[in-house]
C-alpha cells in the first residue's frame, strides 16, 4: 500500500500547461490534471516530449503555479505522454480551493 505525505483527490481537472518542450520550442495545451495533492498531479494526454527536471507552469481557472516534472512515461494509448509534477517551492497551487 503506498505511503503518501498527503492525501489526493480522486478528481480530474482540465489545466493549461505551458513551458519549452525537450527541443527548447515554447508550447502551450490542455491536458487532465488527476491524483491532486496541494503540492503534485498527474498530467495525462501531453504531446509534447518533456524531460524530468524541467519546470511547467499549469494553470486552473484564473490560477497558476509552477510545477517541476517528477517523471514522465509514454502510455502507449489516448492518455498519451504521462508526467507526474510537483510545486515548485513558494508557489500556490493552482487548485488547492478544490
Amino acid at each position: 500500500m503506498e505511503k503518501r505525505k498527503e492525501p489526493r483527490k480522486n478528481e480530474s481537472l482540465v489545466v493549461t500547461i505551458n513551458g519549452r518542450d525537450k527541443s527548447g520550442q515554447h508550447f502551450l495545451e490542455q491536458v487532465v490534471a488527476s491524483s491532486l495533492s496541494r503540492s503534485g498531479a498527474l498530467l495525462s494526454g501531453m504531446s509534447k516530449e518533456l524531460r524530468c527536471g524541467d519546470v511547467i507552469l499549469v494553470e486552473y481557472g484564473a490560477k497558476n503555479g509552477r510545477f517541476k516534472i517528477v517523471w514522465l512515461r509514454n502510455s502507449q494509448s489516448h492518455k498519451l505522454i504521462q508526467a507526474a509534477i510537483h510545486l515548485v517551492k513558494n508557489e500556490d497551487c493552482p487548485w488547492a480551493d478544490i
